[in-house]
């Protein structure tokens, strides 16, 4: 099957229902979690991973447990037959109660499988597009980056050139800003 194809046959409206539930779990960059899981979604389409069906489907979900634990995950498993699949990923991109952020991200850096490191890469995109200075503090934006370069430009590395690029360049840019920002506080 071509990729055009697998495209034209994956079945997403079960798992966008599904995730409809993230309409209500605001993000701090304005939104909500269910934009979010398109904006993952369509980063991964970007780079062409039309074939690949559980990623694109868990992509709608990689949030849904971490935001709404109360989710009854066997609900996900039955919807079709990746759902099973679907439900091992996106426990897999999940943190823990008892993680911290950095264990997490080492966690799926050093065990995480290829899709798991995938789609942490599409969110990290995600989350670096909608990183801005006037929601955030200096302080928060430069963690994140640091997180960033340590943790998920190494995941990049190991499963997609090309998302490497992005995220170095998306990480170059919110540098600059900082620097910037650095620069105008100085002039006052």
């Amino acid at each position: 099957m071509t990729a055009l194809e697998s495209l034209r046959n994956l079945v997403l409206a079960p798992y966008i229902l599904k995730a409809t539930a993230l309409i209500g779990v605001q993000r701090e960059v304005g939104g909500n979690q269910f934009r979010h899981s398109f904006s993952t979604l369509g980063i991964l389409l970007d780079y062409k991973f039309y074939n690949h069906s559980v990623l694109l489907k868990a992509s709608l979900l990689h949030d849904l447990l971490e935001d709404l634990p109360e989710t009854q995950v066997d609900e996900i498993r039955w919807i079709d037959s990746d759902g099973t699949a679907v439900v091992d990923l996106v426990l897999e991109v999940t943190k823990r109660r008892e993680e911290t952020k950095s264990e997490y991200l080492q966690r799926v850096l050093e065990k995480g499988s290829d899709n798991a490191m995938i789609l942490k890469c599409a969110d990290r995109i995600s989350n670096l597009t909608d990183l801005h200075r006037d929601i955030q503090t200096e302080e928060r934006i430069s963690g994140y980056l640091d997180q960033t370069e340590k943790y998920v430009l190494p995941m990049a590395r190991k499963v997609n050139a090309d998302m490497l690029f992005e995220l170095t360049d998306l990480v170059a840019k919110r540098r600059r800003i900082l620097r910037m920002m650095e620069n105008e506080g100085n002039q006052f």
